[in-house]
């Protein structure tokens, strides 16, 4: 048992020890601002917020953060949902409202505010405080109209908008330096687009996606990136020099159909005659069909000679002109490092009609992949065109590593035939390696 004296001193130690933490200096608070704004800004904005009750230091801390992300964790959800509106909406405001300083990024992705006159009184504020970054991403129903105050944005860097309407007025001129444009389900005129996208003079890296029968004309001479989703009837990379990736996936309708067929000009050479630079190239469903049509396909193409990755997914190998697309493709790409393709053949059709002679009229004798390591080919049927396009790149890859082959789930019996076929042909590189991957 411990004696009074004995006690004193606990006590006395305890109290010493707690005046020294007490005293002792505060080194979160000394931060220099840069960092103290990195760590807040790695916090949900409303935890950010909440730090100005840690002390008198930490008051007004996050009110200069120059990156503000809202979302719906930014206020207590429940199932009243004209209440998490009202809550979102005040914390917004006031959040806006206690800020001091400029706003570079300005981010809300929330499917609680739709066509809210709040976000006018927001874009209004933003556009006078040297906005650079903005995303709005807002739910389903009545659509968001930008208002014209968006069009005085001169800072903007990048700019994404989900389901919006979107005009700009006739006295716009353009982001002079806009960077980085995504547009996801936004109603524009194909003009106000192709208008838009050139007057960006410094854009790299553009998205459009969920258009309706849209032909464009896009003119950008330092786009580096490009995504396009949607119903397109024409695309043409009319200036486009400096392309280094895109992905298309292009859906189909009756009436793009129909213009397809009544196309004469080459979508080939519009679409891949002018991008020296690409270095990776994916297509999605249809984007092989797009390419074949039109006459005197790519007979003249460019050299790709940066390309280094092809995926092409759902090419029908029983339409000779997309077989033809392919072939256009790899061989004059010199660098080609990894080829994917996926197949999407009527087996029925590839079947009847092989015509095995146009492997030897379209096929360059000459032609090697030098460089092309990897191949994955999936979704294969064993149709002949098929199998003759996997015997070509056997025979003229000597630095092929692994080709690995995945026969489609709706084939069954002809998948011993297919492996027997496949372990027949010739093979270029000595260390290649075939897998047949069954799943």
């Amino acid at each position: 048992m411990l004696s009074r004296k004995s006690h004193k001193f606990v006590s006395g130690f305890s109290i010493l020890s707690l005046m020294e933490d007490v005293l002792a200096p505060d080194l979160i608070s000394d931060l220099p601002q840069s960092i103290i704004e990195t760590i807040l800004t790695r916090l949900p904005i409303r935890d950010a917020v909440r730090t100005s009750i840690l002390s008198s230091k930490w008051r007004y801390k996050w009110a200069t953060l120059t990156q503000l992300v809202f979302d719906e964790k930014c206020v207590i959800l429940s199932n009243d949902r004209c209440k998490v509106e009202d809550s979102l909406v005040k914390f917004i405001t006031r959040t806006l409202f206690l800020h001091q300083g400029p706003i570079h990024k300005f981010q809300l992705t929330t499917t609680y505010l739709q066509c809210c006159p709040d976000i006018d009184q927001w874009l209004l504020f933003l556009s006078r405080n040297d906005i650079k970054e903005l995303v709005l991403e807002l739910g389903e129903g009545e659509w968001f109209r930008v208002p014209s105050c968006l069009f005085n944005c001169k800072k903007l860097t990048r700019l994404d908008l989900f389901r919006c309407e979107f005009d700009p007025p006739p006295s716009f001129k353009g982001f002079l330096c806009l960077k980085s444009l995504n547009l996801h389900q936004v109603l524009v005129s194909p003009e106000a687009i192709e208008n838009l996208i050139s007057s960006c003079p410094l854009l790299e890296s553009l998205g459009l996606s969920y258009f309706d029968s849209l032909a464009l004309n896009i003119r950008a001479p330092n786009l580096k990136y490009l995504c396009l989703e949607g119903e397109f009837k024409d695309i043409c990379l009319e200036n486009t020099p400096l392309l280094v990736a895109m992905s298309v996936a292009m859906y189909m309708t009756d009436d793009i159909a129909e213009h397809f067929e009544q196309s004469s000009g080459c979508n080939f050479n519009r679409f891949l005659g002018s991008v020296p630079r690409l270095e990776r190239l994916i297509g999605h469903i249809y984007f092989t069909k797009y390419l074949s049509i039109g006459d005197d396909l790519g007979r003249h193409p460019i050299t790709y000679l940066h390309l280094k990755v092809v995926e092409l997914n759902q090419v029908s190998f029983e339409d000779m002109k997309e077989i033809l697309v392919v072939l256009r493709l790899i061989t004059n790409s010199p660098n080609l490092r990894e080829l994917q393709i996926s197949g999407s053949s009527n087996t029925l059709a590839a079947i009847d009609a092989p015509d095995l002679d146009f492997w030897d009229d379209e096929c360059p004798s000459d032609c090697t992949f030098k460089q092309l390591k990897l191949v994955k080919m999936t979704d294969m049927s064993g149709v002949p065109h098929e199998m003759e396009f996997i015997k070509f790149l056997l025979a003229n890859s000597p630095a092929l590593e692994t080709m690995s082959i995945s026969p489609c789930v709706y084939v069954m019996d002809g998948r011993l035939n297919m492996l027997i076929e496949l372990l027949r042909f010739r093979r270029a590189s000595a260390q290649a390696e075939i897998l047949f991957i069954q799943d």
